[in-house]
């Protein structure tokens, strides 16, 4: 496996851990969907870190698992919220 290969499957694994992990403290019933929804969610948002990769090609790893962290937290959060009140004004529950 090549290093971009494996950056790209740490980035995935972390967002993914991050997306399942603010399921588990939250006050939410657990559920199938909402668990792949917030998996999928959560590694999608943290792969976006991977552009840095090609703006800084020599990124140090540690400060590229800091971004992916930070996107997979804020970015999961913003794009669920903003996807909820998408849903609300279309009358989707």
């Amino acid at each position: 496996m090549q290093e971009h290969e494996k950056n790209l499957l740490l980035l995935i694994v972390i967002g993914a851990s991050i997306g399942f992990a603010k399921l588990l403290v939250s006050d939410e019933k657990l559920t199938w969907r909402l668990m792949t929804g917030r998996t999928i969610l959560g590694a999608a948002t943290s792969t976006i870190a991977g552009a840095i990769i090609l703006q800084i090609p020599d990124i140090n790893p540690l400060a590229l698992i800091a971004i992916a962290s930070a996107l997979g937290i804020m970015g999961s959060t913003f794009i669920e919220g903003w996807l909820k009140s998408q849903s609300s004004k279309w009358g989707i529950k």
